[in-house]
């Protein structure tokens, strides 16, 4: 089993930082107050500034900051509060036997997926795929919120159709180790060493703004790679397509074109990623997964 970070307790320090895009500095101090409805302090990261360009600091002040975070004995978690694109540029820059050395809490989703898979892999740590606190608009929705309650007491996860309403693909039941996020990303990492051991896992994929041909080539890609036919079951979230004539049912169709010939369980309608409710969750541990009885049970991801 993966290494589980130790629980935060009530005014713990967390520390805030940028590693993919630059962030709105507006949109994040709307939600420093949710650091301290939580019971936390923070501190923040030299990357949290605004800066020019498509990167929140050059690469190297990309991995200080996050290097400085993990180092720092006062920081008991990590919240990478944007996503969009960076991570990629650093992920073989970053100090693995450093963060096992010192295991921490780390919470994010979409680039962070990048982060998220390095981690697993090469720090043997369980990590958050869970909701950012810089937004676009509006506070994170109460349901959302709730999810970082995960992080202060071990809790087991139970998803089930009171959440929302989950389609089976493929039937069958299956345990084992929780990975993967965003598809893009995760495609973006086949051929190199940070390209994710899936053999037996199952397999968690979401993604914003990609079209059904995109998605679609995607996906093929790792049926070419031999990746798809190595998972032992599928956990489908939210697809939040960009052309309005393409649907949820499309995506189904798509899924299904792929999955079904593997008679791997998988179930589709979970609201995690670019959407709301984000249900946070942790990446490394157990799962159990049926997509008969459409449930998903996850063990706790804090020690």
């Amino acid at each position: 089993m993966k290494i589980r970070p130790a629980r935060l307790q009530n005014g713990d320090t967390v520390g805030l930082v940028a590693l993919s895009s630059p962030l709105n500095m507006d949109s994040l101090g709307q939600q420093l107050a949710f650091l301290d409805e939580l019971g936390l302090r923070y501190k923040l990261g030299n990357t949290i500034q605004p800066y020019e360009g498509y990167l929140a600091g050059t690469d190297a002040e990309r991995v200080q900051d996050l290097h400085a975070m993990i180092q720092d004995p006062e920081v008991k978690a990590i919240f990478c509060v944007k996503g969009g694109y960076g991570l990629g540029r650093i992920i073989d820059k970053i100090s693995y036997p450093l963060i096992e050395e010192n295991p921490k809490i780390i919470w994010g989703f979409s680039d962070v997926t990048l982060l998220h898979t390095a981690v697993n892999d090469y720090a043997n740590l369980v990590t958050f795929h869970g909701p950012m606190l810089a937004r676009s608009k509006g506070e994170l929705d109460t349901l959302s919120k709730k999810m970082f309650q995960q992080l202060f007491t071990p809790i087991e996860i139970q998803y089930d159709e009171q959440i929302s309403p989950l389609r089976t693909i493929v039937e069958g039941t299956v345990r084992g180790e929780m990975i993967g996020g965003n598809l893009n990303r995760i495609v973006s990492t086949i051929g190199t060493k940070f390209e994710p051991d899936m053999r037996g896992k199952i397999l968690l994929l979401e993604d914003i703004g990609e079209s059904l041909e995109q998605i679609d080539g995607m996906l093929n890609h790792l049926r070419l790679a031999r990746k798809l036919e190595q998972v032992a079951g599928f956990v489908i979230g939210n697809f939040k397509l960009p052309n309005p004539t393409e649907t949820e049912e499309d995506v189904i169709q798509l899924l299904a074109h792929y999955l079904k010939p593997l008679n791997k369980p998988a179930l589709a309608g979970f609201q995690i990623g670019h959407c709301e409710p984000n249900i946070g969750i942790p990446l490394g541990v157990d799962v159990i997964l049926d997509a008969n009885e459409k449930t998903l049970r996850i063990l706790p991801g804090v020690e």
